[in-house]
């Protein structure tokens, strides 16, 4: 085994969990503070990459051309469900179960719609890379590292530095509280939920850029980015991502040094391990 494999292996590996992190980052903030634990947000995502694919394929239409239309969609979804989570007040364990429902009727939408078959957004800068020295560094999915590097950064900026994010976390830790100090929770938490689903959004984008697409994938991403989520912490999109990074880098390793077949059982290995040590953020 060289060294030089090894690093390929760990760059793909960190980029992959770049995209873990992305998909991560809604499903973290959602349960951590609207206590919901949507798990229709990876079907959403796996929805966003079908529409992706769909309009470069039938129009022709670039992926930011795509997300323009995916994200804002998205977030009106999010407003959708959260209404009705809302209207029925749904509490923590009931959301586990309507929304896995949700994700089951999505799934069997996607299917009936692009059927059981692969597919696979052609792009002209798929095999696009940049080269350093012996190494070869995807375009792609550098993109799509960037990119969910900068949203995390930018959602733990709002949530730590603004009077809305601090208004949010307030309302998690104790909503009768920061009721008292004039704090509409409900009204924030439409927002919130509506930037969790446009989320999901950009990471289908990236998703349809970066992998090949079948409906049956969405459960087995659903175990690994709920265990980024844990890793990474609830209401921490930078531990969400530094989380997918270290899932992501460990599959790689894992599939390029022992077997390829072991690589779904790292992500809950290391959530076992890091349960049984309890560091502090967990």
């Amino acid at each position: 085994m060289s060294a030089s494999l090894l690093l390929q292996s760990g760059i793909g590996g960190l980029l992959l969990g770049g995209i873990y992190g992305l998909l991560a980052m809604g499903l973290s903030l959602s349960w951590g503070l609207l206590r919901l634990v949507n798990l229709s947000h990876f079907a959403l995502a796996f929805l966003g990459a079908y529409l992706t694919y769909q309009f470069g394929a039938q129009f022709g239409w670039p992926a930011y051309a795509s997300l323009l239309i995916i994200a804002p969609g998205f977030f009106l979804i999010g407003l959708a469900l959260h209404t009705i989570f809302v209207r029925f007040d749904v509490s923590e364990f009931a959301s586990m179960l309507v929304t896995f429902g949700i994700t089951v009727l999505i799934e069997s939408l996607i299917q009936w719609i692009w059927s059981a078959d692969f597919r696979k957004y052609e792009t002209p800068y798929a095999q696009e890379s940049i080269r350093v020295g012996s190494l070869f560094v995807p375009v792609l999915e550098l993109t799509a590292f960037v990119s969910a590097a900068l949203l995390a950064i930018a959602a733990w900026v709002a949530l730590h530095r603004t009077l809305l994010g601090r208004a949010l976390r307030a309302s998690a830790h104790d909503g009768p509280i920061a009721a008292a100090f004039g704090i509409n929770a409900r009204q924030l938490s439409y927002g919130l939920a509506g930037l969790c689903s446009a989320s999901a959004g950009v990471a289908g984008v990236f998703i349809a850029l970066t992998s090949t697409l079948a409906p049956s994938q969405i459960e087995a991403w659903i175990g690994v980015v709920f265990a980024v989520v844990i890793i990474g912490g609830l209401a921490n999109p930078l531990g969400a991502l530094a989380a997918g990074m270290l899932i992501g880098v460990a599959e790689a390793l894992t599939m390029a040094t022992v077997n390829p077949a072991w690589a779904p059982l790292v992500a809950f290995s290391i959530l076992i391990a890091l349960l049984l040590w309890k560091p502090k953020w967990l």
